[in-house]
């Protein structure tokens, strides 16, 4: 058992602050309700121990970060506590106590203290812009001024849950081909490196004639083998200096630029974004928050270049008094044409957030089905990459032989 102490308030409303001998925290609660009392910090008894020393606990909120699926899992259970009729700070008390992440867990606990001090949710959460977005702050700012904060958690649960699991279908159609390529890559440095030399020597003593294949590669083979360390740190160095320049400004444009162009890819590329923009902006107006601050939050949600730059364009426009849909027309080339369409029919209806959200729901499933043909395309022509390679190695290695042959005879 460990030695607890909590601070509360009585049935009359006094405040109390009583030590205990509990199981855990849950026990303290317990007690704390036998004896009338209801809880508002808990801190346990600190003995000598490493941890003592060494703050473990900050070192673990540091460290660790919180999953898209736990933000998901929290955001959903406040607004079912809150449509059962709890109150927020208990809400997320209750959320504290059931995380098992240190970071969410002390975010969770600054936020409670920042609510009982009547501060507004959506601006306490503005302090962690590292683990609530924009999105996040917009959509709970809409519900508190609203006075749908239930709805819309809800609906905010919704669209982190289908976006996250988009991009984990993404991921996960990229992760088997990727797989391959690094293993072939190995390999491949490995023969040069270990198998071609016994190979080469022998073609060298019979002093012949080769293919310029066969050159070619036994001059990177004598290459890779009398720098074998600058070979493998250079290889490092290139896949370290090319997923740095994807971050810098210029890497990211010119992948904008690459990705919609690609075959197969780039098609699921534009519907991924088409679902993204549609998902968030369906999401911001229909809990309320008003089409300027909808597309200047959507335009950080998205993450390709150009796509940020029609959003921004399209906010421009709306300013001016130009319809939203008139942009997305013009940009058949990046956005579906079905995505300009069902906006204007939208507009024309009154009922933009609902076409949004149908929008969304069709693309989502788009590139759901697109995932699953890609992993079926892709492995034949993985195939075909790893044939024709090992195709080209043996030919490399046969056709000098025939040279060997013809010059005996």
């Amino acid at each position: 058992m460990a030695t607890f102490t909590y601070i509360g308030k009585d049935e009359a409303g006094k405040s109390v602050t009583k030590t205990i001998q509990a199981d855990d925290r849950f026990a303290v609660y317990e007690i704390a309700r036998q004896n009338g009392h209801t809880v508002e910090t808990i801190e346990t008894t600190k003995r000598f121990s490493f941890n003592g020393l060494v703050n473990v606990e900050a070192i673990n909120i540091a460290i660790s970060r919180v999953k898209d699926d736990e933000l998901v899992m929290m955001t959903r259970n406040l607004g079912s506590m809150l449509e059962a009729g709890l109150p927020l700070s208990r809400a997320l008390s209750v959320v504290e106590r059931q995380s098992k992440n240190p970071r969410l867990q002390n975010i969770t606990k600054t936020l409670v203290a920042d609510i009982n001090k009547g501060e507004a949710f959506y601006t306490a959460l503005q302090k962690y812009p590292k683990t609530f977005s924009d999105l996040y702050v917009a959509m709970v700012q809409a519900g508190e001024e609203s006075g749908g904060m239930a709805t819309a958690l809800g609906t905010l649960s919704t669209q982190m849950q289908r976006s996250s699991s988009l991009k984990k279908k993404i991921k996960g159609a990229m992760i088997y081909p990727a797989i391959v390529v690094t293993v072939l890559v190995i390999i491949g440095i490995l023969m040069m490196i270990y198998v071609m030399p016994s190979i080469t020597d022998t073609f060298k003593s019979l002093e012949v004639e080769l293919p310029g294949t066969t050159q070619a590669l036994m001059t990177i083979s004598d290459f890779m083998v009398a720098n074998t360390v600058l070979v493998i740190v250079g290889l490092i160095a290139a896949v370290v200096g090319f997923m740095y320049s994807l971050r810098t400004k210029y890497g990211k444009i010119a992948s904008s630029w690459v990705i919609p162009k690609l075959p197969v890819i780039g098609t699921m590329a534009k519907e991924t974004n088409a679902a993204r923009t549609a998902r968030t902006l369906s999401s911001l107006l229909s809990a309320g928050v008003d089409v300027i601050r909808s597309l200047e939050i959507t335009e950080e949600v998205v993450q390709n270049y150009f796509y940020k730059q029609i959003i921004a364009e399209a906010r421009t426009r709306v300013e001016k008094g130009e319809p939203l849909s008139e942009l997305f027309i013009e940009r058949d080339d990046l956005y579906p044409v079905l995505v300009g369409e069902m906006i204007s029919v939208g507009e024309e209806t009154g009922n933009i957030s609902n076409m949004l959200e149908e929008l969304a729901v069709f693309y989502e499933g788009e590139v759901e089905q697109k995932t699953k043909d890609l992993s079926t395309i892709i492995e034949p022509v993985l195939m075909v990459v790893i044939g024709g390679t090992v195709g080209f190695f043996a030919l490399a290695m046969i056709a000098p032989i025939y040279s060997i042959t013809d010059s005996m005879g």
